[in-house]
């Protein structure tokens, strides 16, 4: 069965991340007749009914597709709009459920979701948290999220930073590795279309091999290595003690603590 929107449902923004969700929404064969996207720009949305301004009607379904920053000129508008049997879905990076609750106290259900920009391929990885309940309770919101790939249910809210910075932003930092790849076969001589060409074929062929393998990272490397060869010379290089390990534990914490930084501005404002 196909999930659905509890409609009305009202889209309030539609960057990058969002946008992206609509694409996955549309492959997976989701109806769009009862959602409506509304952002300021009046800028359409393919195959979904774009406006400028709140609709005379009362929604089940709100989600927040804006920049963080912006809750506090968007919540006054919008919060009268939200009654008892609205839930309302946060992307706001570093806003906590709290937060919301507050700006939207009538609503039914707060749920923060932290997607990430494959959704749009239905490939994604979704963490979500709710103070009022699981997904269970929230079938509805389970049930669109999983049709846009896997997704994880938080315990703490404090999960959705760390998974956040794994997969969200953590595409940012697989693509960096790839352009690493690439730049490492220029200074050996490569054309850099054909560099790049390989590093990309890489990476989609590794997800590709683990995908239909289920193999761990670690089979997979070992399989790879062959005793004393190259890719075991270079492996000790990555494995070393100030090696890839470190400089992604750094490079994780450091989104963690950006998370974190960002809750705190939130509920400052508040």
């Amino acid at each position: 069965m196909t999930p659905a929107f509890p409609a009305p449902a009202w889209l309030v923004g539609c960057g990058n991340m969002a946008g992206a969700m609509v694409a996955g929404w549309r492959l997976a064969g989701i109806d769009f007749s009862g959602v409506t996207v509304i952002r300021p720009s009046g800028k359409p949305v393919d195959g979904v009914t774009t406006v400028t301004d709140y609709p005379e009607e009362q929604p089940q379904f709100v989600m927040l597709g804006f920049k963080p920053q912006k809750l506090d000129e968007v919540a006054p508008e919008l919060a009268p709009h939200v009654g008892a049997q609205c839930i309302v879905v946060s992307m706001l990076a570093g806003v906590s459920a709290e937060t919301l609750r507050e700006r939207f106290p009538e609503a039914r259900s707060v749920v923060r979701v932290m997607p990430n920009l494959p959704v749009a391929q239905g490939q994604g990885m979704t963490a979500i948290y709710s103070p009022d309940g699981g997904r269970e309770q929230l079938a509805d919101i389970d049930q669109l999220m999983a049709s846009l790939g896997a997704i994880s249910w938080c315990e703490k809210e404090e999960e959705l930073g760390v998974i956040g910075a794994i997969a969200s932003a953590g595409i940012a930092y697989v693509a960096r590795f790839a352009a690493a790849l690439a730049k490492s076969g220029e200074a050996l001589g490569m054309q850099p279309g054909t560099a790049e060409q390989v590093a990309v074929q890489t990476l989609v062929g590794t997800a590709a091999y683990v995908a239909d393998t289920g193999a761990s990272m670690s089979e997979i490397a070992k399989r790879v290595a062959s005793p004393k060869g190259t890719t075991e010379q270079g492996l000790a290089v990555l494995d070393a003690e100030e090696g890839l390990q470190q400089l992604v534990d750094r490079t994780i914490q450091a989104a963690v603590q950006r998370s974190r930084e960002l809750a705190d501005e939130a509920a400052r404002r508040n």
